[in-house]
Formats: C-alpha cells, sequence, structure tokens
C-alpha cells in the first residue's frame, strides 16, 4: 500500500474534492440537456433520441465521419436485400 505525505493527502482531497463537485455539475447540466432535448423534440415533431445524435455530431464536427457510415451501413443492407 501507498504511504502519501501529508502534502499529498492535501492534494488528494482536494481533487477528490473538485472531481466529485464536477461530477455533480454535470449531473446537473445533463439532466437539463435532457429535459430541453424532450421538451423541443416533442414541439417540433422528432425523437428526442434523433436530436440528441444531432447535438453529439456537431459537437464532435463528424458529420462527414457519419455519413461514411451511414453510407457503408445502406450498402450492407442494400447488398443483403434488407433496404425498406
Amino acid at each position: 500500500m501507498t504511504t502519501f505525505s501529508s502534502t499529498d493527502v492535501d492534494k488528494l482531497k482536494r481533487i477528490v474534492t473538485e472531481g466529485i463537485q464536477v461530477n455533480q455539475e454535470i449531473d446537473t447540466l445533463r439532466d437539463g440537456l435532457r429535459d430541453t432535448v424532450k421538451a423541443i423534440a416533442e414541439e417540433i415533431g422528432v425523437k428526442p433520441a434523433v436530436l440528441n445524435k444531432a447535438i453529439r455530431v456537431a459537437y464532435k464536427a463528424e458529420l462527414g465521419k457519419q455519413r461514411d457510415e451511414f453510407d457503408e451501413l445502406e450498402s450492407i443492407l442494400n447488398a443483403t436485400g434488407r433496404m425498406e
């Protein structure tokens, strides 16, 4: 078992406390976003999952990657006769 100096213990206490606070703030923000997405999705008639995906794609700026993956998926479904 590792033994920590009193300075290290102070640093560990501080970072754990700050980490807990940050995670609580993230949870609060995530809950608020979920509620907002649900309300907006309902107002405009889309599924919340689609709106959340749009947010994630926009955040990560990866529309091109998503298109490539969808093109590949479409090719597979087309090849297997599963396009509807």
